[in-house]
């Protein structure tokens, strides 16, 4: 029996067969160009023969992700700056383009100017749409539609299942997208112009990683050109955090953006050592990068003694006064240390060049240089204002007490240079176990040397664990560039954590940053978040709770055990569930819960493993959870997760994370009693 014609669904899968098919021709015509009569070199065919790779794999069509999932029927045609169109025009929505063989659009991409009311209007300001539909899947299967008419007066405005549904979802595997379910507030951020760094603070399960991504997603279509010569980079606090949101960007089309961790930033030396507390935080203090700029130009030395100048029969002879004034004018410029230092053997050469030519010599550009080279210059040169090694500098101030003392005045107090002095010198930068604060405060010397090549724009995630000289390191590599700066101040876990955005701003070089807060909570239940928020006065005084806006409630229980194998029982529990579940707990129970699993017989991941269908649970150590999520957490042990940080105010920051993870359902388990806090 064949389906009638007439039923929306049944065109709707038509439409997405066409789709699909239309995007394989899409594919199929790149995989079919033919560059050997187009390429003037290896070198040109090289690089197009990248190009086209990059451009086949962007053109993939995933078998379960919804090629589109809305659509809008406009009530007149849009304006020719967004789309040609006649009356009454319908557009699907998507994640990519898709034409067919005449060119005109069958999927049109999220990004576009056109698409903008599918998350922005509403029976408020209906922005000219009179439907707006939304699709649901089963896999890659269109099963489902819901219309909303925006211009009747007589329909009533109402919230979205299907949009609820999609939010709801359970989790397997790695983040997913969220361009089917942004949010008007979160549409705005993801928008907001390339020139401009924008700061959003976000409690658990508002959308703040996924809202930078799609930001990212959304500058790369709106300025591609620009970001292909300046580049883009991600960086997350650790592997484990950006093996997880690896396949947002891909699944967008988008594959060049890179990802790195500060750590990865500043990898001039191999990390062996740690630092304490107490060293780490002033290591990681602004003020240090004053003590560097010191102890670097210390090196420089005003000069006593002439420089002459042999040239054929000829002498020239630069006097100490003239040579002084040339080092005090570099000075004076504040231009890099090592930018300095090669314009140094110019300026010598130039003062020369003017006595020769008060001689009636002519000399020219050549002349120069060859005197700039000359053996008389560069003793000059390297007796004033010497090369220096970054890594061999930071060596010396951590080694060497007197040299930092005298470079630490009135910057640092006695105990803060205790603090970071070696209690053993090292002999040398290979033989020294450097912390990751060390290998930040050489990558502070490195650009007073050196410049730091800018790229077009960074987002950085979870930033409210950096230390200000982090800040500085993440600011270095977006000068000429924007950010997009995502945290929230009440889960910062680092004895440095971050106590407000604007102190933060600027130590990234980006002070007239706009701040932009999410409190709609997308991912977290009303019962898990309400719970968690408890905490927030001991955490984050004056910062507002995330209001859940799911109808689900979520599944929220508090249960007392007295062995490992009781929570064992309670992730079996969970399991039962669609979805993924994790177990969090403190770092120091990692192992006896794992010898529980094993004895129970559940099979268990670790962070930044995949989950599949056969495996869905995650041991989680509570240091690692951060900026990750399961459909079930299992917390044991809340006190354990406490105690294990350096202070309570921390270990109350750890356990809100903890806490915050689940997206259905959270069991917490434990033996002592819970923290006060939470009563």
């Amino acid at each position: 029996m064949s389906t009638p014609v007439h039923d929306p669904l049944s065109r709707e899968r038509s439409h997405l067969c066409a789709s699909r098919s239309a995007l394989r021709a899409m594919r199929e015509d790149v995989e079919a160009l033919d560059i050997s009569d187009v390429t003037a070199n290896w070198v040109n065919a090289e690089v197009l023969a990248r190009q086209i790779e990059e451009r086949i794999k962007a053109l993939a069509d995933l078998s379960d992700t919804p090629l589109f999932f809305g659509r809008l029927d406009y009530l007149h045609a849009p304006g020719a700056e967004e789309a040609e169109g006649a009356e009454g025009e319908r557009f699907y929505i998507g994640r990519r383009h898709v034409h067919d063989h005449d060119g005109d659009p069958m999927v049109i991409d999220w990004r576009a100017p056109v698409s903008q009311p599918f998350y922005r209007a509403s029976k408020k300001d209906p922005m000219d749409i009179a439907l707006r539909r939304r699709f649901g899947y089963t896999g890659g299967d269109l099963t489902a539609y819901e219309d909303e008419h925006l211009s009747d007066p007589a329909e009533a405005a109402h919230t979205s299942k299907l949009l609820q549904q999609e939010i709801e979802r359970p989790r397997v595997g790695p983040m997913r997208d969220i361009v089917a379910t942004i949010q008007p507030e979160q549409d705005e951020i993801v928008r907001s112009g390339l020139s401009g760094t924008v700061c959003v603070q976000g409690g658990p399960g508002t959308g703040k990683t996924a809202v930078g991504l799609h930001r990212v997603a959304y500058l790369l279509y709106a300025h591609r050109e620009r970001l292909a010569r300046t580049g883009t980079l991600v960086i997350g606090p650790n592997r484990s955090f950006l093996h997880y949101i690896e396949q947002v960007l891909p699944a967008l089309g988008e594959l060049t953006v890179q990802q790195a961790t500060v750590d990865d930033l500043v990898s001039h030396v191999e990390i062996t050592g740690t630092d304490d507390a107490t060293g780490a935080v002033v290591k990681g203090d602004a003020r240090l990068a004053r003590v560097l700029r010191r102890a670097l130009y210390s090196h420089v030395t005003m000069p006593t003694e002439p420089v002459m100048v042999v040239r054929g029969s000829r002498r020239w002879r630069v006097p100490a006064y003239e040579l002084e004034d040339i080092v005090r004018e570099l000075l004076d410029r504040d231009i890099r240390y090592g930018a300095a230092r090669e314009a140094l053997p110019q300026r010598i050469a130039h003062a020369v060049l003017v006595q020769m030519e008060r001689s009636g010599e002519a000399p020219d550009d050549r002349v120069q240089d060859a005197v700039a080279r000359n053996g008389a210059v560069k003793a000059a040169v390297k007796a004033v204002w010497p090369a220096v090694d970054p890594a061999k500098l930071v060596l010396r101030l951590l080694s060497d007490a007197e040299f930092l003392a005298e470079h630490a005045e009135g910057i640092l107090d006695e105990d803060e240079q205790k603090a970071i002095l070696w209690p053993k010198p090292a002999r040398s930068v290979k033989s020294a176990k450097w912390s990751a604060a060390d290998a930040v405060l050489i990558d502070e010397a490195t650009d007073l040397i050196q410049r730091t090549h800018s790229l077009g724009h960074v987002v950085l995630d979870e930033a409210q664990d950096l230390s200000p000289m982090q800040y500085r390191a993440v600011g270095r590599r977006c000068t000429t560039g924007s950010a997009t700066v995502l945290g929230d101040l009440a889960q910062g876990t680092t004895p440095w954590a971050t106590r407000g955005w604007q102190e933060a701003l600027t130590h990234l070089g980006k002070p007239d940053a706009l701040v932009e807060e999410l409190t709609a909570g997308f991912r977290v239940p009303t019962d898990v978040i309400t719970y968690a928020s408890r905490l927030l006065p001991h955490i984050a005084p004056g910062l507002t709770p995330v209001v859940s806006i799911r109808e689900n409630p979520g599944h929220f229980e508090i249960r007392q055990v007295s062995a490992a194998s009781e929570v064992a029982d309670a992730c079996r529990a969970s399991l039962r569930h669609e979805g993924s579940t994790g177990l969090i707990a403190a770092d120091a129970r990692v192992p006896e819960l794992a010898e529980a699993l094993k004895a129970a017989g559940i099979p268990y991941l670790g962070p930044g493993e995949e989950t599949t269908r056969d495996t869905r649970l995650t041991l989680v150590p509570a240091s690692l959870a951060k900026g990750l999520e399961y459909d079930y957490v299992v917390l044991d042990e809340p006190r354990a997760v406490v105690d294990g940080e350096p202070d309570e105010r921390t270990g109350l920051r750890r356990l809100y994370v903890a806490l915050t993870r689940a997206v259905s359902g959270l069991t917490v388990t434990h033996t002592a009693p819970l923290p006060a806090q939470l009563a």
